[in-house]
C-alpha cells in the first residue's frame, strides 16, 4: 500500500530512522514525526545506526552527516551498499562539496542544518512516495538503447538480462526522461518531477543524479549518448523509445 499524507507505508505507519549525535534534534524530530503518523527511531552513532537497521522494519534514514568519530560520508556509503533503502542526508556544513559527495554516494535528497521541520516532513513524504510507488506507473516495459525498464516491477536491465540497479532518485529521474523523450528539459522541469520542488540557483542535486545515471546506462559516460546537455538549456533524452510488454 502506498504512503499516504499521515505517513503510512505498506498499510503500516512509515518507519523513520534519524541517525543525529544530538539528542535534542533528534527528540524534537521524533516527537514531530510521530505527531504526523510516523513510527520514528533515533540513533546516535554509526555503531546504534546499524543496529537498529539489523532489526528492521526501517523505510527511511535521516543520516547527519557530522557525526562524531566516524565519518558521515562512510556511513552513507554503507547504506547504499549494504543496505539499500532509501535516505536523506542532513549537512550543517557550510561548503556544496560534502552534500555533492553524498549524493554521487546514492543518497537520494539532503538537507541543510539549520532545517525546518515542515520542510523535511515533505521531503520526507516525497522520498516515501517514489519509494513506494504513490505514483502511479501504468504498467509495461519501456525499452532503450539496450535496456529494458519494467514499470511495474521498477527494474532497469540490460539486454543481457542483467539488472542495473537504481535509486529513488535514479529511477524518477530516469521516468522524467522516458515519460518526455526528445526533449529538452530544464533543471527546473527536472527538480519538479522527481523532487516536487524547484531548484535553486547553486543547486547541483540533479547534474549529480544525471552523472550517476550515465555512468549506468551510456557505454561512454564523459561522451553521453543517450542523455546529451543541451548548454544553457538543459538535458535531452535522445535514445529511440519504444514500449512493450
Amino acid at each position: 500500500m502506498p504512503e499516504s499524507a499521515t505517513g503510512q507505508s505498506h498499510g503500516r505507519p512509515a518507519h523513520l530512522l534519524i541517525v543525529d549525535d544530538e539528542a535534542d534534534i533528534r527528540a524534537v524530530a521524533q516527537q514531530y514525526f510521530h505527531a504526523h503518523g510516523f513510527h520514528v527511531r533515533g540513533a546516535g552513532d554509526g555503531t546504534a545506526m546499524r543496529r537498529a537497521l539489523a532489526e528492521g522494519d526501517v523505510d527511511l534514514v535521516l543520516l547527519d552527516l557530522g557525526l562524531p568519530g566516524e565519518d558521515g560520508l562512510e556511513l552513507a556509503r554503507y547504506l547504499r551498499e549494504r543496505w539499500g533503502g532509501p535516505f536523506i542526508i542532513l549537512t550543517g556544513r557550510g561548503g556544496a562539496v560534502d552534500r555533492i559527495v553524498g549524493l554521487e554516494l546514492g543518497a537520494d535528497d539532503y538537507v541543510t542544518k539549520p532545517f525546518e521541520l515542515r520542510e523535511l516532513l515533505a521531503r520526507v513524504r516525497n522520498l516515501l512516495r517514489r519509494t513506494h510507488g504513490q505514483r502511479i506507473d501504468h504498467a509495461g516495459v519501456l525499452r532503450f538503447a539496450g535496456f529494458s525498464l519494467d514499470t511495474g516491477a521498477r527494474q532497469l536491465r540490460r539486454d543481457d538480462g542483467s539488472s542495473v540497479p537504481l535509486t529513488a532518485g535514479e529511477y524518477a529521474l530516469l521516468r522524467a526522461f522516458l515519460d518526455q523523450p526528445q526533449r529538452v528539459l530544464s533543471r527546473d522541469d527536472l527538480m519538479t518531477s522527481t523532487h516536487g520542488r524547484d531548484s535553486g540557483p547553486y543547486d547541483r542535486t540533479i547534474d549529480v543524479q544525471i552523472g550517476r545515471l550515465r555512468r549506468k546506462i551510456e557505454v561512454d559516460p564523459a561522451r553521453p549518448q543517450i542523455i546529451k546537455s543541451v548548454r544553457g538549456v538543459g538535458y535531452l533524452f535522445a535514445a529511440p523509445l519504444q514500449q512493450g510488454e
